[in-house]
């Protein structure tokens, strides 16, 4: 007998090729209301950190936005898988943010999703986010403990009370919006279950 396959597929594969209708329809959500809120901000050059296989990227090329899209991610792995379901659509690299940020690399919107929940000492992000950007920023992390509880309620992460072991960082709305507004004006937080997402500009 054949011993069965391993699925050598990231988290955030497994998450955005899942086959379950509500998983799909809440992912869907997610893309759509980021799409709406870049949109509303126009920029001409979007930089997304932390794209990992290039779902949102995909999503913001496959809605048509007419800005120069652009990806950092530091999974190599990742960054070649990106850069296949991208092509010349977007660029790729497989570089870290400070990186960008020394070079003096500055793009109209950054974006980060689903990233900063992974970072210890994630306040050291928002001086890279700073300079990053010319002014939006589109983030995102996941809506605690609501997150938590769904994940428990259909059988995930059962001895760690539906906590990913990935996330290092846990916020509620209110949590979030302080974090974001102690470097960055908060322009609008939809609601965007399960998730909060925060349209924010430099000050």
């Amino acid at each position: 007998m054949s011993s069965p396959q391993l699925d050598e597929r990231s988290s955030n594969q497994r998450k955005h090729e899942s086959r379950n209708p509500i998983q799909r329809a809440l992912i869907d959500n997610f893309h759509a209301q980021a799409i709406k809120l870049i949109r509303r901000a126009q920029p001409s050059t979007i930089l997304e950190l932390g794209c990992g296989e290039g779902y949102v990227l995909s999503a913001l090329a496959d809605a048509n936005i007419d800005a120069e899209l652009n990806g950092v991610e530091l999974d190599s792995r990742a960054v070649e898988v990106a850069k296949r379901r991208l092509g010349d659509r977007a660029t790729i690299e497989h570089r870290d943010a400070r990186e960008l940020a020394a070079d003096g690399r500055r793009f109209d919107m950054v974006v980060m999703l689903e990233v900063l929940e992974h970072i210890r000492e994630p306040e050291q992000m928002l001086p890279i986010l700073d300079q990053l950007s010319n002014g939006w920023l589109l983030l995102s992390v996941p809506w605690e403990p609501v997150f938590r509880g769904l994940n428990f309620m259909r059988g995930k992460n059962l001895t760690r009370l539906g906590n990913d072991p990935d996330h290092v960082n846990h916020w509620g709305r209110k949590g979030f919006s302080r974090f974001v507004a102690s470097r960055f004006d908060i322009i609008t937080m939809p609601q965007v279950f399960p998730w909060t997402m925060a349209l924010a500009r430099s000050r």
